[in-house]
C-alpha cells in the first residue's frame, strides 16, 4: 500500500504547473499561428491513393470560411520538455519517456510542416511509408538504450510472470511499442477533444500503474503529460479553436509506449489503449478489405468518422469514447494489480 506522501504531491505539482504554463503558451502559440497562417489543410487523398469523399462531406463544415490552425502540439511539447528538464529529471525513469515524446514530436512536426506550407494536394504531408520509417526508426534507437543501456531483458505476461527476451527481440518488441501506439494515436486524431481526452485517461492509468511501482519519476512525466492535456482539451471541446496535428499526436503516442515498457506493461497497452486498437483496427481492416474485395465495411474508416457517416453528433462520439476510455483503463489497472506487474 501507498501513502500520500511528499513524492506523489510533488506529482500532483508538476501536473497543476504543466497545466499553467500550457495555459500561459496557448495565446503565444495562437498569435504565431495565425499570424504565420498555420492553417490545417483538409485530407483528400486516403492512405490507398482513393478520394476521400464521405469525410470532405462530414468536415467540410470545419474548413469552409474558417482558418483552422494546427501544431497545437507544440505547446504539449515545449511544456513537458520544460518541466520535465527543470522539475523532474533521472536518466533511469524520465530520460526515457521524454525523448520518445520529443522523437515522436519531430516525426509529426515534418508532416505537419508539409501539411501547413505545403501546396495543400494529395495526402496533406507525408507519405505514409516515409513517416512509419521515421517513427520507427525513432522505436528502434529508443528499444537499443533501454535494453542495452538500461539493461531491461524481461516483459511481465499477467497472471504467468516474466517472459525473458534476446537483446535484439527486446528491441524489436519496444519498437513494436512505439510505432503501433504513434499511429494508433494519430489515427484517433480526427474529432475535436478525442485524442487529448483519451490519451488523458490512458497516461492517468499509467500513472497509478507506475504509483504502485514506487517509480515516483515516471509518475511526474506522466502527470505533467495529464497537465498539458487538460489544458488542451479546454481550448480543444467542440468547437475547437486548434488541432493538435501529428507533432502532438505522435508525442503522445511514442511516449505513451515508452511509459508503457518502462512499468513492465506492455501487454496492459491493447486493454487501457483499447479504443486505439479499434481505431487504427477499423482503418487497417478497411484498408485490406477494399484492397482484397474491392468494398468498404464502413461508411468511413477509422471508427469514429463511420459513427460520425451514421449520424452520431462529434461530442455524443467523443465524450462516450471518453467513457469507454475510462472503463478499460480502470480494468488495466486491475489487471496491474492482480497480474502481479504492480
Amino acid at each position: 500500500m501507498f501513502t500520500f506522501s511528499g513524492e506523489l504531491f510533488y506529482g500532483i505539482l508538476l501536473s497543476v504547473g504543466s497545466f499553467l504554463l500550457a495555459m500561459f503558451l496557448t495565446p503565444i502559440y495562437t498569435h504565431f499561428a495565425y499570424k504565420y497562417k498555420f492553417w490545417k489543410k483538409q485530407k483528400e487523398i486516403a492512405v490507398d491513393g482513393k478520394d476521400l469523399p464521405v469525410m470532405r462531406k462530414l468536415h467540410e463544415h470545419k474548413f469552409k470560411g474558417r482558418h483552422f490552425p494546427t501544431m497545437a502540439g507544440i505547446i504539449g511539447v515545449i511544456t513537458v520538455a520544460v518541466v520535465t528538464y527543470f522539475c523532474n529529471w533521472d536518466r533511469g525513469q524520465t530520460w526515457l519517456p521524454l525523448l520518445g515524446f520529443l522523437g515522436g514530436a519531430f516525426v509529426g512536426l515534418i508532416d505537419d510542416m508539409i501539411n501547413v506550407f505545403g501546396d495543400g494536394h494529395g495526402a496533406a504531408g507525408l507519405r505514409a511509408p516515409v513517416k512509419f520509417a521515421l517513427i520507427t526508426i525513432v522505436g528502434v534507437a529508443l528499444g537499443w538504450f533501454f535494453a542495452v543501456k538500461l539493461g531491461w531483458s524481461s516483459i511481465h505476461i499477467p497472471f504467468i510472470g516474466e517472459w525473458v527476451l534476446p537483446e535484439i527481440l527486446m528491441i524489436a518488441v519496444f519498437a513494436f511499442a512505439v510505432v503501433a501506439t504513434s499511429n494508433a494515436v494519430n489515427i484517433s486524431d480526427g474529432l475535436d477533444g478525442l485524442a487529448g481526452g483519451l490519451m488523458m485517461i490512458a497516461y492517468g492509468a499509467f500513472a497509478v500503474i507506475a504509483l504502485y511501482q514506487g517509480q515516483w519519476m515516471l509518475v511526474g512525466f506522466c502527470l505533467t503529460v495529464v497537465g498539458w492535456l487538460l489544458s488542451y482539451v479546454w481550448f480543444n471541446v467542440p468547437p475547437a479553436r486548434f488541432m493538435m496535428g501529428d507533432v502532438g499526436s505522435f508525442a503522445l503516442g511514442a511516449g505513451l509506449g515508452v511509459v508503457a515498457m518502462m512499468t513492465n506493461s506492455f501487454f496492459l497497452l491493447p486493454i487501457i489503449g483499447g479504443l486505439l486498437v479499434v481505431e487504427a483496427g477499423s482503418s487497417l481492416l478497411q484498408i485490406t478489405w477494399k484492397k482484397l474485395f474491392h468494398k468498404k465495411i464502413f461508411i468511413s474508416a477509422p471508427i469514429h468518422h463511420h459513427l460520425e457517416a451514421k449520424g452520431w453528433g462529434e461530442a455524443k462520439i467523443v465524450m462516450r469514447f471518453w467513457v469507454i476510455a475510462g472503463i478499460l483503463a480502470l480494468i488495466g489497472v486491475f489487471v496491474a494489480a492482480a497480474g502481479g506487474i504492480v
